[in-house]
């Protein structure tokens, strides 16, 4: 499940220099992502993680990511409690382990869809696997 943010945020400002082709492939994600209904804008991890806490496992939002070599991260509920990891930005693609995208909703959309199958494991969720 996904849970929903208060409201529309603005193009965050606090980004890096991007190259021309860069920027409008971050451009366009974030004006789609800000119409999805779990982008949550400047969300610290323990704000995000204490929303979470409350929700159904599986549950999850994406925020702005408060590390500054990343500009997203995906915060989930999990049977252990919430974690949040990075999606990062290189070459014009958002990635998360091993799915890129040059939107980060699609990204979402493949690691939902390839999780059924084949669930994620990560050093941030200590060998709970992420389905």
């Amino acid at each position: 499940s996904v849970l929903p943010s208060p409201a529309r945020p603005s193009l965050p400002d606090r980004f890096r220099m991007f190259r021309s082709c860069e920027w409008e492939v971050l451009e366009r994600s974030l004006n789609i992502l800000q119409a999805s209904d779990f982008y949550w804008g400047p969300l610290s991890v323990g704000e995000a993680h204490a929303k979470l806490q409350r929700e159904p496992v599986g549950t999850y939002l994406v925020r702005d990511s408060s590390q500054g070599n990343c500009l997203f991260s995906l915060s989930v509920r999990m049977p252990t409690g919430p974690v949040s990891l990075r999606i990062s930005f290189q070459e014009g693609y958002f990635r998360l382990k091993n799915w890129f995208s040059d939107c980060v909703v699609q990204l979402l959309e493949l690691v939902v869809a390839g999780t059924r199958n084949n669930p994620l494991h990560f050093d941030e969720m200590g060998g709970t696997p992420l389905v």
